[in-house]
């Protein structure tokens, strides 16, 4: 795509070219006034009197238009009123165009010419070996336009420059970078849409970081209420309702993972860089993580640099997910090195696989599948922070069918 600055600096030349262009064409099609034409009359009637009458001969009259073209340093060419050669110095000009009476300035194949109509009624033609008129009217144009588009150019240059760095600032803003700010330079309309955008952000910046204060706070504050229910549990008679015993179990464990995951969520979202990392070996870890899911594990053993509990985290979150949709089947988890220091985890089951339009929205926070029943258990969460706790250790996550039905979840690191 074309940068801004160049296209209004192209317009701008392309304006003062068009002038220049306009202002020739007139020049050539709208004719001279009457005060345009006495100059040239004047100039008819002194050569008119230099030359010899139309009766002298021809040598004399050859010889005379001679010095005269020495003299103007010009092609002079002479001829009858009705256009027949008389005498010519240098090139023969072609006559005045039919019709025309009065002196002025002619177009011709070879440039333009000056016509004089001389008293007696003949007519001189002259064109200047070196003339500036129109031409060089043309090229004071064509300067004068240089001359601006190069004065112009650091003048649009700063302005786009500027905005090209607010769109930088922004496109920041958009990716996550709360704290992203524009330089305010100047005093002008860019300076001040430089100021709304710094307003923006900032208040973008208070609100997000309010949402998320308070999202840690309740969920933190909800912990403890959690930890009395469970208390009084366990402190009711075991043989009382056992049914009911264990679906308040099962619901308090589920709400105690998703306070989990929202603090870790929002701990995510205020991580801009991994504190303290160390070698983590994923198969190892991945082994761990499966024989709780009793998935299969495979592939070789590779090292990365990062946070074992995060990572631990995302593994356990992938293979949850893997679990509640193989419908039975056997999960089967593998890591591999790849080339450039990544390493790849990947996650496969063989359950119904998600629909194409559902591929990236299934790593929403909160986003449940259409037709997702909640005894399937999960509150959207899970997929999410496996993509955030990706990005925090250089990497992506992403879903892939897999071939012969299923899905598989391929997540790559940076070693």
């Amino acid at each position: 795509m074309r940068r801004l600055y160049l296209q209004i600096y192209l317009t701008f030349v392309g304006i003062l070219l068009l002038f220049g262009l306009l202002v020739l064409i007139a020049w050539w099609l709208i004719p001279g006034d009457e005060q345009d034409r006495r100059p040239l009359d004047g100039m008819a009637a002194l050569v008119g009197e230099v030359l010899p009458a139309p009766a002298s001969p021809t040598p004399e009259l050859q010889a005379k238009v001679d010095s005269l073209a020495r003299q103007f340093n010009a092609d002079i060419t002479l001829r009858t009123a009705e256009g027949a050669l008389l005498a010519h110095a240098g090139e023969p000009l072609p006559p005045a165009p039919p019709g025309r009476t009065a002196s002025g300035w002619v177009r011709s194949p070879g440039g333009p010419m000056i016509a004089l109509s001389l008293p007696d009624g003949r007519w001189a033609l002259a064109r200047w070996h070196r003339h500036h008129h129109p031409y060089g009217l043309l090229g004071a144009l064509l300067l004068l336009a240089a001359a601006i588009a190069i004065g112009a150019y650091p003048v649009v240059r700063r302005i786009t420059g500027r905005l090209e760095r607010l769109q930088a600032r922004v496109d920041a803003l958009a990716a996550g970078e709360l704290q992203a700010r524009v330089q305010v330079e100047g005093s002008d309309e860019v300076a001040e849409l430089a100021r709304s955008f710094n307003r923006a952000a900032e208040r973008i910046e208070r609100l997000v970081n309010a949402q998320k204060t308070v999202l840690a706070g309740a969920s933190h504050e909800l912990r403890s209420p959690l930890t009395r229910m469970r208390m009084a549990l366990e402190l009711l008679p075991g043989t009382d309702r056992p049914e009911l015993r264990q679906r308040l179990t099962k619901d308090i464990e589920e709400l105690d993972g998703l306070i989990g995951e929202l603090l870790l969520a929002s701990r995510l979202d205020g991580l801009e860089h991994l504190g303290r990392t160390e070698e983590v070996d994923l198969l190892a870890l991945l082994a761990e993580e499966a024989a709780r899911t009793g998935a299969e594990v495979g592939g070789e053993a590779v090292v990365v640099h990062g946070d074992a509990r995060m990572l631990r985290r995302l593994m356990r979150n992938l293979l949850e997910n893997a679990r509640r949709h193989a419908e039975g089947a056997t999960v089967q988890a593998s890591v591999h090195s790849l080339a450039a220091g990544k390493a790849r985890l990947v996650v496969a089951d063989r359950g119904p696989g998600v629909a194409e339009s559902e591929r990236e929205r299934i790593f929403e926070p909160f986003y449940r599948a259409p037709g997702a029943k909640e005894s399937d258990g999960g509150v959207g969460l899970g997929l999410s922070l496996v993509r955030q706790i990706a990005r925090r250790h250089g990497g992506e996550v992403r879903y892939v069918p897999r071939e012969g039905g299923g899905s598989l979840f391929e997540v790559e690191l940076a070693a």
